[in-house]
């Protein structure tokens, strides 16, 4: 039974438990698999809560789940250095921010959500490259740099993909030295080395 809060008993039914909850799901389950009941309960509270603070469920999953790219801090952690590692560091910026509980779980949540929804698809696309990747490959006034940025995110995303949702152990268990060692060096080349072009590429 609700309180005169709106709030069961012993249940703080904070906008930030809900919040808390509904990221924790979406990362484990998806979009579709998660409901306003199962966060609700996740939380401790009543739906009707949940649709007070954050409305439907496509509300809720919009306003939590940010990307946390932006472009003015990869431009300063990533290319701020010169162009002399950019592939690793690039490697490093992109896993630290998957493997902090406090960012990974809003990608890996979209990550999820993207196969079966063309709107998160769109999204991850968009602002994983556009936010993420191509201010890098602008700067750097190489030729094709949407296509670079397109290269580098097929690494990257592929990279969560494998270690978040499908859980390939080996990726799971290396270390972040490891992972930036192994595809540190490919991201440089997409980034700084000349691109072959094929026939139909004039």
């Amino acid at each position: 039974m609700l309180g005169r809060t709106g709030r069961r008993p012993g249940a703080s039914g904070s906008r930030e438990d809900i919040a808390a909850a509904a990221r924790r799901l979406f990362a484990d389950r998806g979009f579709d698999a998660v409901t306003i009941r199962g966060i609700a309960a996740e939380a401790g509270v009543d739906p009707a809560l949940v649709h007070h603070f954050f409305g439907t469920k496509r509300q809720l999953f919009d306003e939590l789940i940010e990307l946390p790219f932006a472009g003015d801090d990869v431009l300063a952690d990533v290319l701020g250095p010169g162009t002399d590692g950019l592939g690793e560091r690039l490697v490093r910026f992109v896993l630290n921010r998957l493997r902090d509980p406090a960012t990974g779980d809003a990608v890996v949540a979209v990550l999820r959500t993207a196969a079966a929804q063309p709107a998160a698809a769109r999204r991850l696309r968009e602002e994983y490259t556009r936010r993420l990747l191509e201010p890098v490959t602008h700067a750097l006034r190489m030729d094709r740099p949407r296509l670079r940025a397109a290269l580098c995110s097929s690494q990257l995303l592929g990279i969560a993909l494998a270690e978040h949702v499908i859980g390939l152990d080996p990726l799971v268990e290396a270390s972040t030295d490891e992972l930036v060692a192994i595809y540190g060096p490919t991201l440089q080349r997409y980034l700084t080395e000349p691109l072959p072009r094929g026939d139909a590429a004039g």
